[in-house]
């Protein structure tokens, strides 16, 4: 009951994972990423082992198509699955299982993956496909936001949504954008307001971590 798109910018190395879903707390299941290394989501019947697994096989130098086969060999509900895999050289691959809910599918390209289940129809994933690749000179995290976000108004889930996350890493191993909407009518366009909010403070607080003598948000804000 979610559609989700993963990415690797090519100009900078940036990987990232945005999703949205009709269940609660979306961020805590589908997205793992880790910086130069992959990005890897767990869907419909999400199990988070998977997850930390299929990081745990980019660590040891498998590809992406590689990673989806083990999971498969793994877990023995991997037809309730629907697994998606970007890896740090731009490889990427996807498997629905056979027992996702209609309509359920996925698209596979040069560094991303877009995929969905229990949504409105194909157009949902055919839509977010396009917003990713319109523009690659966007920030990866605006590319990814841009996508759920035409996924949501192709028809999204014929339920609505009501948890969203957007998650991106730079080269360095803290997340440069990790942000979450658990509860809430429109959790898109509230993750949109969110990220807005925010995005000013994206080198601030990448800044921070190396800096503590980098004055308070407000104080930096305002300079």
């Amino acid at each position: 009951m979610t559609f989700t798109v993963i990415g690797r910018c090519s100009r900078t190395g940036m990987l990232g994972i945005a999703t949205a879903t009709h269940s609660y707390a979306v961020g805590v299941r589908v997205p793992f990423v880790r910086a130069r290394l992959g990005a890897v989501a767990i869907m419909a019947v999400a199990d988070q082992r998977l997850g930390h697994t299929a990081l745990k096989l980019l660590e040891l130098g498998y590809k992406a198509p590689a990673v989806i086969e083990e999971l498969v060999r793994a877990d023995p509900y991997h037809e309730y699955r629907q697994l998606g895999v970007v890896d740090d050289d731009g490889f990427a691959a996807a498997r629905t299982g056979a027992m996702n809910r209609h309509w359920c599918g996925h698209r596979v390209g040069d560094g991303y993956v877009v995929l969905g289940n229990a949504i409105a129809s194909e157009q949902v994933v055919d839509a977010m496909e396009r917003a990713y690749l319109a523009d690659p000179s966007l920030d990866l995290e605006e590319r990814l936001l841009r996508s759920i976000e035409a996924g949501r108004d192709a028809g999204g889930q014929p339920e609505g949504q009501r948890s969203a996350a957007l998650v991106v890493y730079d080269r360095k191993d803290f997340a440069r954008v990790d942000l979450r909407v658990d509860l809430h009518e429109e959790p898109v366009g509230e993750l949109r307001r969110i990220f807005e909010i925010y995005r000013p403070a994206i080198p601030y607080y990448e800044l921070r971590q190396v800096d503590p003598r980098v004055p308070p948000l407000d104080e930096w804000l305002a300079e």
